[in-house]
């Protein structure tokens, strides 16, 4: 699978483009602040059904524009497939395969697997628990539909439960009734949370390993409150009063968190900025994996300006990983052309170089 074309129009600060692209490696080099970040997040866009940065799709529109359209020709297998996405002001998202609309947007999901590397990873580490949550939900989502329809269920319920602790209602049948459906989604979600991580984790330390080159020991745990428990349910129901007096739901799976370490250490108190950038990456690359042996389709790989703090060790190791045909469309984006294409020069594959400056982009170099 590979993205063969792309337009855009009025995205952000990408007014018109239109590129026809490399089936392997895809850079966009440019100063910050000149649309690099914007073309990956519109290939992002056209998996996701949405931005990576803005969560508000009125936002993502050019300022003096009343809309915003993205257009992808994906050859999947031996097929051509055209993705669309426009949104006028005011107006609903449209997203359309091969010209038919999408029934519910969270049928799209899974179709075009993409994995992205960029800064704001830095979140998974740094921030709370809610990013790692994200990050969990996303990636089961590309492959299991269940799991994408289960959770957005037990969401609905868990604003409908807040809503009735907020407003003090204390019909206790009303309670049984949601929380028996929120403890029926929840079970399946933290049972895949459970598999995907025990079956992740292999993946996760091979690619460090590789990465590092074996420079330190790194871990992923799962914790939920439902290791507690064999009844989500009851632990809900246990924790009513406590919930009466906070006013919202304490007890849940969107209470679930990862603890990530580093030699047995937390490594948001004791990763450095390059450590903690090749965990990070070493994550994304593992999820990469995981995903293409599920699907058997190799996903778009995004790395956004990722290569700052990382030694050239590392660095080298990243490229060795892409000579070596692991991964299929690779877009990068950097603010050094002369460091990309010495790196490319040690890939022997096709790739575009590509200048992006005041939201233009125009092709620089190609093999």
């Amino acid at each position: 699978m590979y993205l063969e074309r792309l337009r855009v129009l009025n995205y952000k600060n990408l007014e018109e483009v239109d590129l026809t692209l490399s089936p392997k490696i895809n850079c966009f080099i440019g100063n910050n602040g000149e649309g690099k970040t914007n073309l990956l997040d519109a290939v992002y866009y056209l998996s996701f059904c949405k931005s990576h940065s803005v969560s508000v799709d009125s936002q993502n529109i050019m300022y003096d524009k009343d809309f915003f359209m993205i257009n992808g020709t994906y050859i999947l297998g031996n097929q051509t497939t055209d993705i669309y996405c426009g949104i006028k002001r005011r107006q609903k998202k449209q997203f359309k395969r091969d010209k038919k609309e999408y029934d519910k947007l969270s049928d799209h999901i899974g179709l075009l697997p993409l994995v992205l590397v960029s800064p704001a990873d830095e979140e998974l580490i740094l921030g709370g628990s809610e990013e790692r949550r994200k990050f969990i939900d996303g990636f089961i989502a590309q492959y299991d539909k269940k799991y994408l329809s289960y959770l957005l269920s037990y969401k609905t319920l868990l604003t409908q439960r807040n809503a009735m602790i907020r407003n003090e209602v204390r019909d206790s049948l009303l309670y049984d009734t949601v929380e028996e459906q929120m403890s029926m989604y929840g079970t399946y979600i933290y049972e895949q949370r459970t598999r995907f991580i025990s079956e992740f984790m292999p993946h996760f330390q091979e690619f460090h390993q590789n990465v590092s080159m074996g420079k330190e020991s790194v871990k992923l745990f799962y914790r939920s409150q439902m290791q507690e428990t064999d009844s989500l349910m009851s632990l809900m129901q246990g924790s009513r009063e406590k919930d009466f007096i906070v006013g919202y739901t304490t007890k849940g799976i969107h209470k679930d968190d990862l603890d990530m370490t580093m030699n047995d250490l937390p490594i948001r108190k004791v990763g450095s900025q390059g450590q903690n950038k090749t965990y990070l990456i070493a994550l994304k690359l593992a999820q990469f994996d995981f995903l293409m042996r599920l699907k058997n389709e190799k996903p778009i790989l995004l790395f956004d300006d990722i290569f700052d703090k990382l030694d050239a060790l590392r660095v080298n190791q990243i490229v060795q990983l892409m000579k070596d045909n692991r991964f299929g469309q690779v877009f990068i984006s950097d603010t050094n052309r002369e460091h990309l294409s010495s790196l490319l020069k040690n890939i022997d594959c096709d790739f575009h170089i590509y200048g992006v400056k005041s939201g233009s982009v125009e092709l620089k170099e190609s093999k």
